[in-house]
């Protein structure tokens, strides 16, 4: 018996080369390699049509995002009434498949009438309204800082709209126990991920890196942090990589020649970063869903050092060097960079990320909901 799955995505989820999309990708893939037969339909907004997904979907539908301004003045929230289409319910009504709503940005017709018979899954990325809170906090234009205020205040309201799903999936532990406490089926369902085995070189790197995308907030905070506070305290090579870095952090930057900022570099390209660096050094000052950097550098990076934020309630706090404070960090990054990885290490991170962040296992708890 054939299974179908329809799949509303928030963005076109090809090229896999952010956060998001990179959960959405990785999880058709897992799907279709267990044979689900699956409905894919996207928000259109920048990114191309991407003629990849056809092989592994049964059908790819696109859908322009609304973009008008006018819609900031909406009670709803920004990210979810620009995504909104009749034209996508008709798509939906034509069978009675589960639909799988990708992040809350995606379920402004969660609450239709019509799909009321439907099962309707959520995944969620993160709480959004306290993630919003976060980046205008981060955020420096008056603007975008009170687009936040505004936007996360709209989504803490229309985070209701879960109790409309069948099932809710959220991608960490501590999002499923905040969920829990005011939605029923709330289940934990990790993060699916590009890697299919850890793959750490032996020896030694010539630098520390810090990568991420530059363009949010967050990661500009936890970049300008790394060079005010550790990296021009150290005169060890280190390594900025990330899509639109600011005018801010180039010109703190550019004060040390022995901090380089690799800008716009591509997927494959961070990734080798990320295999030969001594260090992967991941600060977040945002505790909200899993980092999937956190988990590219430790399926593929030698050591890995992090704060209390990026691991809490995650299962990988035993995988990584903690230090929460500048302070610790400067005194121990010059011994780190000088100790070779200790291959041991290696099986204990293959234990423990086999067991918690296999897309086998994943996708299988997924299924077992649909």
């Amino acid at each position: 018996m054939e299974k179908h799955l329809h799949i509303i995505s928030f963005d076109v989820p090809y090229p896999a080369n952010y956060g998001g999309v990179i959960d959405v990708f990785y999880k058709l893939k897992a799907l279709h390699a267990q044979g689900i037969r699956i409905h894919l339909h996207c928000y259109e907004y920048g990114r191309a049509e991407a003629r990849s997904l056809e092989s592994i979907c049964e059908k790819v539908y696109y859908y322009k995002r609304n973009m008008s301004k006018q819609l900031l003045f909406n009670t709803l929230p920004f990210v979810v009434v620009t995504r909104s289409s009749e034209k996508l319910i008709e798509n939906l009504l034509r069978d009675k498949h589960t639909i799988l709503f990708e992040g809350l940005h995606s379920c402004f017709h969660l609450s239709d009438e019509r799909l009321s018979e439907r099962i309707k899954i959520v995944r969620t990325h993160n709480i959004e309204h306290d993630y919003y809170k976060n980046l205008e906090k981060v955020e420096k234009s008056f603007f975008r800082k009170t687009y936040f205020r505004m936007e996360a205040k709209k989504l803490e309201r229309f985070e209701k709209v879960l109790s409309k799903a069948t099932y809710i999936a959220a991608i960490s532990k501590a999002d499923k126990d905040h969920l829990s406490e005011r939605y029923q089926n709330v289940h934990h369902i990790t993060a699916f991920h590009p890697n299919d085995g850890v793959k750490i070189s032996g020896g030694r790197g010539e630098f520390c890196l810090y990568h991420g995308n530059l363009e949010v907030g967050e990661n500009n905070e936890a970049a300008l942090f790394l060079v005010n506070n550790v990296f021009s305290k150290i005169k060890i090579p280190f390594v900025i990589a990330g899509r639109k870095p600011s005018q801010e952090l180039k010109v703190a930057a550019e004060k040390h020649s022995h901090i380089q900022i690799k800008a716009n570099i591509n997927t494959l390209e961070i990734d080798e970063l990320i295999r030969n660096a001594q260090i992967n050094i991941l600060p977040t000052f945002q505790a909200t869903g899993i980092k999937l950097k956190l988990l590219a550098a430790l399926f593929n990076g030698r050591h890995c050092m992090v704060n209390s934020p990026m691991v809490i309630n995650t299962g990988l706090e035993k995988l990584c060097i903690i230090h929460d404070e500048a302070e610790e960090i400067v005194k121990e990054l010059p011994e780190l960079f000088k100790k070779h990885f200790d291959m041991n290490e290696k099986q204990r991170r293959e234990k423990v990320l086999g067991q918690c962040f296999s897309n086998e296992a994943n996708v299988k708890k997924l299924m077992e909901l649909f």
